[in-house]
């Protein structure tokens, strides 16, 4: 009975909430996607030191560029390990913090707020632990 539990959850806990379906992802991926993620928080840094900071009128382009576009390789392979990731936590958190970070770019939310707002909900989703992140909601 227990062993029929633990594969209706997905991640060997009786009592926890179902996770996603979960793929197979080469290990050249993973190891792509390491790069990729640090070179995402050298962006992502440098849009968080404009926003608090002030120290520039607004993130350099560069890094700006950098951080969507490592951000788009991390969200595509995080989905080919988590293929329901729009149906998950982290997939969802994802989205809210792509819609708060646009929605202070362009100005309908405050820009310090927001942008940091959209940091830490980043951080505590990101340090989560798995059964937690990959929680389906939907």
């Amino acid at each position: 009975m227990r062993r029929a539990e633990e594969k209706k959850t997905g991640n060997g806990s009786r009592n926890s909430a179902p996770t996603g379906r979960i793929g197979e992802r080469p290990y050249w991926v993973l190891y792509l996607s390491l790069l990729v993620r640090a070179v995402h928080q050298v962006g992502a840094a440098v849009f968080l030191a404009a926003y608090l900071l002030d120290a520039v009128p607004g993130p350099p382009l560069v890094y700006l560029a950098i951080s969507l576009a490592s951000g788009m390789v991390l969200f595509f392979t995080e989905w080919l390990r988590h293929r329901q990731l729009y149906r998950e936590l982290s997939g969802l958190t994802s989205m809210v913090k792509v819609l708060l970070l646009g929605a202070a770019w362009h100005g309908y939310l405050p820009g310090q707020p927001t942008v940091l707002l959209a940091f830490v909900i980043a951080s505590l989703m990101a340090h989560a632990p798995k059964h937690v992140r990959h929680r389906l909601l939907i």
